[in-house]
């Protein structure tokens, strides 16, 4: 049984697969905000910190599984993969990184105002104005990923072990 197949089965509608021109829409939005947070200045394993973040707050497996490589490959380390979630109660990030991560959660559940606005203060503090638009950026487009896979039920295939 395929993907498609098993989701049909689950009853659920791929929803990339089903309307592909929307799907295409979001992934150019995607790329359009990699561009902008490269201009920025915000490196691509941050940005993948950020995926990552939006991705365990929303439950999104597929998306994590994805990001995870990716930001093995951009060079983040497992340890501070391991402690994402933590990221507050750990000195790993740097005052940049932990700015973003505040500012990605706060975008992820944005009807905790108090959130938003000591997120937004700590950005402030630490990024651009660019670095700030750049990460909201991107912390919507994972969401509206994170609702793709999440929707769709895209499964997450085991790798082989080494």
């Amino acid at each position: 049984m395929n993907g498609t197949e098993a989701a049909r089965a689950a009853g659920r509608v791929y929803i990339d697969k089903q309307s592909p021109q929307a799907y295409h829409a979001l992934s150019a939005t995607a790329e359009a905000v990699r561009t902008v947070a490269a201009e920025a200045g915000l490196d691509r394993a941050l940005v993948e910190l950020v995926n990552l973040r939006v991705s365990q707050i929303n439950g999104c497996a597929y998306c994590l599984d994805v990001h995870t490589r990716a930001a093995l490959r951009a060079g983040e380390t497992s340890q501070r993969l391991g402690v994402l979630a933590a990221w507050r109660d750990t000195e790993l990030f740097s005052l940049q990184e932990r700015a973003a991560l505040a500012l990605a959660e706060a975008t992820t559940q944005p009807a905790d105002a108090a959130l938003q606005e000591d997120a937004y203060a700590a950005a402030r503090a630490a990024l651009s104005d660019e670095g700030i638009s750049a990460v909201i950026w991107v912390a919507l487009t994972m969401n509206a990923f994170n609702r793709v896979s999440i929707m769709s039920k895209h499964p997450v295939r085991a790798v082989a072990r080494h």
